[in-house]
């Protein structure tokens, strides 16, 4: 149930610095800018360009993503802070150029405290379109100097963290030979099945488009697709990948999981606090989400430093060992994987913020 957004906005969003309304009348344009933290460095976050049944759906959304995207940098070791933006409409039917030029004008005028990208809704060619109002876009094609598709690093990273959970359960950093369900074959997850297929392991996907989950079947013979999220965590599964959007770790999911390990790209996997208990309590091992699925903010802040995929693969094969130390203060201080990359994540926020304070471009 949606709240009115008169729920307080300042209470929603209690831990973070900014949050900016843009509205323009002529293109539709209604978009949302939630700044959580620069204490690192300007924020950077992607745009996500989705039908919100409200307001304050919106709202609630981009403070979440925003959030994580402030613990996704920090425990990355990147020197920026976290961001994001929600644009309301369906993309398929709103989308347009001038829309795109207004809401890049709208971000200009931030001064460079929030850096955008691709997300859900939103891609390469768009940021071209916004990079034309707009100094402070990444995630622009590389025909513009920029890291084009994000999901190519998101999926690496995943599979680096899946790795990682796989040494912690069964000894060795590999897949091979263990059966792994992908729940939404997208961007990522679709290059997540290449990464598993190659490392030999049995993919069991599905997605709500169909068309999605009949490219990867083309593509990749030995996949097998099931009809629904709800059939593919009955399914007896090794590794849970959620790579759609969030939420996707309800109460029911977790019971009904016989996977031993949840490792996936989509953020705030968790539906509510102490699911992450209940998984524990489970004996299932959550890689946490913004731990494992930073390899696309690594790639599209290579960008700021001229982009080299080279740099940026090298950077988020780092994923592997930074989910490790995640398990292994888990495993020290007797708390859940996602509370101790909280930790390590506000620690370092802690510790380098201080020396910066608030960004002001």
């Amino acid at each position: 149930m949606s709240a009115p957004l008169d729920a307080d906005v300042f209470e929603l969003g209690s831990e973070h610095e900014q949050v900016v309304f843009a509205n323009d009348p002529a293109t539709g344009l209604k978009a949302i800018v939630a700044i959580h933290s620069t204490a690192l460095g300007p924020a950077l976050g992607g745009t996500r360009f989705y039908p919100y049944a409200s307001t304050a759906d919106a709202v609630r959304d981009v403070l979440n993503l925003s959030r994580g995207m402030s613990y996704k940098a920090a425990l990355a070791g990147l020197d920026l802070g976290g961001g994001k933006a929600v644009i309301i409409g369906d993309p398929t039917t709103l989308k347009s150029e001038p829309l795109l030029r207004a809401y890049g004008r709208f971000v200009q005028s931030l001064n460079g405290r929030y850096y955008t990208a691709c997300d859900v809704g939103t891609n390469s060619l768009d940021m071209d379109h916004i990079a034309r109002e707009c100094s402070y876009v990444t995630g622009r094609t590389v025909a513009h100097g920029g890291a084009g598709d994000s999901s190519v690093l998101t999926a690496y990273g995943v599979f680096q963290g899946m790795r990682a959970a796989a040494e912690a359960v069964w000894g060795e950093p590999t897949l091979a030979g263990r059966t792994v369900g992908i729940a939404g074959v997208g961007k990522v997850g679709r290059h997540l099945v290449r990464h598993l297929t190659e490392d030999g392991a049995s993919v069991v996907v599905t997605d709500v488009n169909e068309a999605a989950v009949g490219r990867v079947r083309d593509e990749y013979a030995g996949v097998r697709a099931v009809a629904s999220t709800e059939a593919l965590v009955a399914e007896p599964l090794d590794v849970y990948s959620p790579n759609a959007l969030g939420g996707a770790l309800t109460d029911e999911v977790v019971e009904a999981l016989s996977a031993a390990i949840v490792c996936g790209g989509a953020n705030n996997q968790l539906a509510h606090p102490g699911v992450e208990k209940r998984l524990e309590e489970r004996g299932i091992l959550y890689a946490p989400d913004y731990c494992v699925n930073s390899g696309g903010v690594i790639q599209v802040a290579d960008e700021l430093e001229g982009f080299s995929f080279e740099r940026a693969q090298h950077r988020a094969s780092g994923i592997f060992e930074t989910t490790r130390s995640v398990f292994e203060m888990a495993r020290a201080e007797g708390v859940p994987p996602a509370i101790a990359a909280d930790r390590l994540a506000e620690r370092r926020m802690r510790d380098v913020g201080r020396l910066r304070g608030i960004w002001l471009g």
